[in-house]
């Protein structure tokens, strides 16, 4: 049975939803470049992949344009990141409620660690977290498991100690490859049955739930 010291979060369509501020900074870069308006459930889709596989994704190129994207997606969401994210419903209250009860947590994303830290505080919810590992803290991006890795060594516990909740596949990519069990939540775009290609622990309809299937599942507490 699983005893996890510490819990580990993705931050979009785990924690919170930026899908406001992904959509409008990905069609400023497409429009400042150029090339056409993508669908708004395109880019959802690509929510929690590096700039770099969020540009070849959404217009097949696979070099060419990536680097300029990502300097104008930037750009325009250091503008409208923080105040078009919100915090899903019953995040706040999991981690409280987690915290209080003594485990170690932390945020484990591509995003920037500044616009997780900037959406936490303004929401006063930095307080919980011990370590925030963002896109600009590790060399290699989800799925690589690098991120997992450099929030498991801050915190001095093994893999086997902590458990990563995550939405997506690159989450239970990366989970698998850093040795750290998976709970799947279903506010991503990602289905059950995808999820369920990694094997996770459980798959919750939403991060609230998590409070309650540790109590239930998990020995130690």
């Amino acid at each position: 049975m699983l005893a996890p010291r510490a819990v580990l979060f993705d931050f979009d369509y785990t924690l919170a939803d930026s899908s406001p501020g992904v959509i409008e900074s990905v069609n400023w870069a497409m429009r400042s470049m150029g090339l056409p308006r993508r669908a708004d459930d395109a880019i959802r889709r690509t929510i929690g992949l590096s700039l770099a596989r969020t540009f070849t994704t959404l217009t097949g190129d696979a070099a060419e344009g990536a680097g300029r994207f990502a300097e104008l997606f930037i750009e325009r969401a250091d503008e409208v990141m923080a105040e078009r994210t919100s915090l899903l419903p019953g995040a706040r209250e999991a981690v409280l409620a987690l915290a209080n009860r003594g485990y170690r947590l932390g945020v484990v994303s591509t995003k920037f660690r500044r616009r997780i830290e900037t959406v936490l505080a303004r929401d006063g919810l930095r307080a919980p977290f011990e370590v925030i590992v963002g896109g600009e803290d590790v060399p290699a991006h989800k799925p690589d498991p690098a991120c997992l890795l450099a929030a498991l060594a801050h915190l001095r516990i093994g893999a086997r100690d902590a458990l990563y909740v995550g939405d997506s596949e690159v989450d239970g990519e990366a989970a698998h490859r850093a040795g750290v069990a998976l709970v799947g939540v279903l506010t991503g775009t990602t289905t059950r049955e995808a999820l369920g290609t990694w094997r996770p622990s459980v798959v919750l309809e939403h991060v609230g739930a998590l409070p309650d299937w540790l109590e239930d599942n998990c020995d130690g507490r």
